[in-house]
């Protein structure tokens, strides 16, 4: 069974094509500069030199129609005709209420997308147009749709309803939504198999930090609240993003500035956060460099950053009474030990302790590490995330479904003896730079 996954962005278009059969990834790529001038796609097979191909696509069709004929070329080409592929994936970012779980993508379906459509207009609007193209390209295979925002919709109304004017929710869908599902879905499932545990048995705080940072609140295996609301401005300091502040600020810059709304709009998503803070950088590492050489402003962003990180876990810590456990994942979580320190220092009263020397080595995408230290009452763990990997056991869920054969609602990687031999092959190759790592590597209970 061939699976090809698409992710539609509002200028870019990318794509892995899976072998469920064999567990193996064979073609991944992008195509970048959709609907402006220079269009390009890169694909990279494993074990072959990366390919780059330049081909003008004005809308997500023509994106779509050069992926398919990247994988089917004579000399770029990994299959030999469409006829290889059995079911196609479509991330979608905002599924509303409506959609508390991955679907099979029909016509009505797709209205419904459309009418959720002003609920993320730079997300939703490409996923639509990549959905239409792809079946249009490839009507003789089922559709899937994995929606990013399913994995929040288990949150207690108390808990995603805003205090105000209620009947802008009744009206407008006005609520907390909440982001990085497959993510943080993906995180709490490995987390439960380290532990030992069943997952519905399992209290986390996820720690989601990469550019865009929410942390979750996992009660007895399930969403209970999550740091982002009804857009992914709410909630922690992120790359570019303010996070939580006055509302009130806002209006007093655009009365004082002159902004329109929507150059507050920008402002606040793109301009803000750390960058806005340090007024130059939103990557941590230069953050850190910064710092490191006396910046006082950059020194500012890194504690307000993980000043908020560590409030927030108090706070969820006692929203689902106590926790098994803390999980860093993302590029900056499962990178960066200083920002982990720095967010956990301090929560010793709550029998969270770290290991320092642990932390410090536990710098890596391809095993799951063990901070914790040895008199821990709460275990922390760094689990690199694998969003594709919950995307494509979706899609085959769907496509067994579509085909009359049994569901299965259990998640292959929730098996203890769920290995993903890329991962381990690249592991062991940071080992051989950094035999440490295999001293922080996270035991199953």
């Amino acid at each position: 069974m061939i699976i090809l996954c698409l992710n539609c962005g509002s200028s870019s278009v990318k794509y892995r094509l899976y072998d469920w059969n064999k567990k193996q990834t064979i073609a991944t790529g992008i195509v970048e500069r959709v609907t402006s001038k220079g269009s390009f796609c890169i694909q990279e097979v494993t074990g072959q030199d990366s390919v780059r191909v330049e081909s003008e696509c004005p809308t997500h069709r023509e994106a779509i129609k050069l992926i398919i004929e990247m994988l089917t070329s004579l000399k770029e080409g990994v299959i030999k005709e469409l006829m290889g592929i059995s079911a196609v994936g479509h991330r979608v970012v905002h599924g509303g209420e409506r959609f508390a779980k991955s679907v099979i993508i029909t016509d009505e379906v797709v209205e419904e997308f459309k009418k959720l459509a002003d609920l993320a207009p730079l997300h939703n609007l490409p996923n639509i147009l990549g959905i239409e193209a792809a079946k249009e390209l490839l009507p003789n295979v089922p559709h899937m749709a994995i929606m990013d925002t399913a994995w929040h919709q288990t949150m207690p109304k108390y808990v995603f309803t805003y205090a105000l004017p209620y009947e802008w929710y009744e009206k407008y869908k006005i609520r907390r939504y909440g982001f990085h599902g497959t993510s943080l879905l993906y995180v709490s499932r490995r987390a439960s198999v380290l532990l030992g545990k069943d997952p519905f048995e399992c209290n986390l705080i996820i720690c989601h930090i990469g550019n865009g940072v929410s942390l979750n609140a996992v009660k007895n295996g399930i969403s209970f609240d999550t740091s982002m609301g009804f857009t992914p401005l709410e909630g922690l300091v992120m790359g570019t993003r303010a996070g939580d502040h006055d509302a009130a600020i806002d209006f007093y810059i655009m009365d004082k500035e002159n902004y329109s709304a929507n150059e507050m709009n920008s402002i606040l998503n793109k301009k803000s956060g750390i960058l806005g803070i340090t007024g130059e950088y939103n990557d941590r590492r230069e953050v850190i460099e910064a710092a490191e050489r006396g910046d006082e402003r950059a020194k500012l962003a890194l504690d307000i950053e993980t000043y908020r990180i560590r409030k927030y876990i108090g706070a969820y810590a006692a929203a689902i009474g106590g926790i098994d456990a803390i999980v860093f994942t993302a590029g900056v979580g499962e990178m960066c030990d200083l920002i982990r320190a720095r967010a956990l220092d301090g929560l010793d009263f709550m029998g969270i302790k770290y290991d320092k020397n642990k932390n410090k080595i536990a710098k890596t995408r391809n095993a799951e590490c063990d901070i914790s230290a040895e008199d821990s009452k709460v275990k922390i763990y760094v689990i690199p995330t694998d969003e594709e990997r919950v995307f494509i056991e979706d899609v085959v869920a769907l496509y067994e479904k579509s085909r009359g054969n049994k569901v299965r609602y259990t998640y292959r990687f929730q098996s203890p003896y769920y290995r993903n031999s890329l991962r381990d092959r690249e592991f062991e190759k940071e080992c051989e730079k950094n035999p440490e790592l295999h001293k922080v590597v996270a035991k199953v209970n």
